[in-house]
């Protein structure tokens, strides 16, 4: 993926910016860094926190309960564990 490193490192500073009580949405992510045309890069969002979930740098939820990354249906939040 060609943006991976520059969404990882939006993901992690946002997370960590915001502390662990809060949380992000991946849309503002994808606005942040593509404000033209970000609804084409949610996917790619997605993908990179999913990674970052299984590698335990953050946790992804839906209505603050951490769900399964395998199965997720919805909208979704990231936040730094």
């Amino acid at each position: 993926m060609q943006h991976y490193d520059k969404i990882e490192t939006t993901i992690l500073s946002t997370a960590i910016h915001r502390g662990a009580q809060k949380s992000t949405c991946p849309s503002e992510i994808a606005r942040m860094l593509f404000p033209d045309d970000w609804r084409k890069h949610m996917k790619d969002v997605l993908e990179v926190a999913i990674d970052l979930h299984n590698k335990g740098s953050v946790a992804i939820t839906q209505k603050g309960i951490p769900v399964d990354v395998k199965d997720i249906k919805g909208p979704v939040r990231i936040k730094i564990l």
